[in-house]
C-alpha cells in the first residue's frame, strides 16, 4: 500500500478504506442488555468490509452478565473478540487498550462506538468512506440527539465552549461514534487516560491530522441508563484545560510559566519602586499592605521562571532520550 503525505500527520491511502482492515472498538460497561441487539448489526455491517474486519468488545470491568452474554455472541458471530479489563477504568482506559491491541493486530482502519444502541451501525459504511476523502479522523455527529433535555442542552453549552476554547471547529465532539485511520488511534492513545477520550477529535487536530464531522442518525438508549451523571462537566471542563494546555506548550513550557513569571515579577518591581519613591519623600511604607504584595509578585516571578527552566529540562531530557 503507498500512501501520500498531503499535510502534517494527514495521509491519503491509494486503497480505498473500505477495502482496508477494520476494527470496531465497542467499551461496555454493564451492557448485557443491549450487547444481543446491537452486537449482531455491527457484525453485520462489517462483513460488507471483507473477512478480516473484527468487533472487539472491551469489557470495562462489568459486574452484570456480560460474560455470559459475550460467549453466546462469540458462538454465532466468530468476528467478535472480547477483552476483559479486570475492574472498572474508565472509557478512556478501555479505549486505549482497545486501539492498542488493534493497531498492533492489523488494523488500518479503527471505529468506535457506544454499546447502548444510541449509535446506528447502518452509518458506518458511509463514515468509513469519507477517509477517502482525505480525512484521518472522521465524527458521527448527533446534531439531532435524542436524550433527556439536560443533558442535550448542556452538551450544547459544552460543544460550543470546547470549540471556542480548543480552536477546533465541530458541533461534537464529545460523540462516542468515531472513524480514524490506524495511524490516528496508535498516535492519540498515549493522550487516552482520565476522560480525555471527550477530546479525541481535539488531540487529532493538534497533532495536525485532518478532522471533519458527518451528521448521522441518532437514537434513545435501548435499555439501561446512562452511566454519567451532571459531575462530568466540571470535570471536562478541567479535561479541556489540560488538553489545551499539553497541546500548546509540551514543548515550550517555559513560554507559559516564563511568560507569567515575568509579568509577575514585573508587576512586584514596579510596586517596589512606587514604595522606594515614596520612602524617599518620607512617607512611611513599613505598615502598607503594598509593601507585602509587591514582595509577594516578585517571589512568586522567580518561582515560576525557575519551574520553567525545571519543566524545559524535562522536555530536553525527554527528546535526548527519543533521539537515543
Amino acid at each position: 500500500m503507498t500512501t501520500t503525505t498531503t499535510r502534517a500527520g494527514a495521509l491519503v491511502s491509494s486503497v480505498s478504506a473500505l477495502e482496508q482492515t477494520c476494527w470496531v472498538i465497542v467499551p461496555s460497561f454493564n451492557e448485557d442488555e443491549n450487547l444481543p441487539e446491537v452486537m449482531p448489526r455491527i457484525v453485520s455491517e462489517l462483513r460488507k468490509l471483507g473477512p478480516n474486519s473484527r468487533l472487539l468488545i472491551v469489557d470495562d470491568g462489568s459486574t452484570d452478565n456480560t460474560v455470559a452474554v459475550v460467549d453466546a455472541l462469540q458462538e454465532e458471530h466468530p468476528e467478535i473478540d472480547y477483552m476483559p479489563l479486570g475492574r472498572n477504568m474508565g472509557k478512556a482506559a478501555a479505549l486505549q487498550r482497545g486501539f492498542t491491541y488493534a493497531y498492533e493486530s492489523g488494523a488500518e482502519v479503527i471505529v468506535m462506538m457506544d454499546a447502548d444502541g444510541q449509535d446506528d451501525p447502518a452509518e458506518l459504511l458511509g463514515l468509513i468512506g469519507k477517509l477517502d476523502e482525505g480525512y484521518d479522523l472522521v465524527t458521527g455527529a448527533r446534531l439531532l440527539r435524542k436524550d433527556r433535555f439536560i443533558k442535550k442542552y448542556t452538551s450544547r453549552v459544552y460543544n460550543k465552549t470546547t470549540s471556542v476554547i480548543a480552536g477546533v471547529p465541530g458541533r461534537d465532539f464529545n460523540s462516542g461514534f468515531k472513524i480514524m485511520r490506524g495511524k490516528v488511534a496508535n498516535d492519540v492513545q498515549p493522550m487516552m487516560y482520565g476522560e480525555l477520550h471527550r477530546y479525541l477529535t481535539v488531540i487529532a487536530y493538534w497533532m495536525g491530522h485532518r478532522v471533519t464531522e458527518v451528521a448521522v442518525q441518532h437514537h434513545p438508549r435501548l435499555h439501561g441508563s446512562s452511566k454519567y451523571g451532571l459531575a462530568r462537566f466540571w470535570r471536562g471542563f478541567m479535561d479541556l484545560m489540560t488538553v489545551r494546555f499539553i497541546m500548546s506548550y509540551e514543548h515550550r513550557p517555559s513560554h507559559l510559566f516564563g511568560g507569567l513569571g515575568l509579568l509577575s515579577s514585573f508587576v512586584g518591581v514596579a510596586i517596589s519602586i512606587y514604595l522606594t519613591v515614596l520612602w524617599i519623600l518620607g512617607e512611611p511604607i513599613g505598615d502598607r499592605p503594598l509593601l507585602i504584595a509587591g514582595v509577594l509578585f516578585i517571589v512568586v516571578g522567580i518561582q515560576l521562571l525557575v519551574f520553567g527552566l525545571l519543566a524545559e529540562l524535562v522536555v530536553y531530557g525527554r527528546n535526548r532520550d527519543n533521539r537515543r
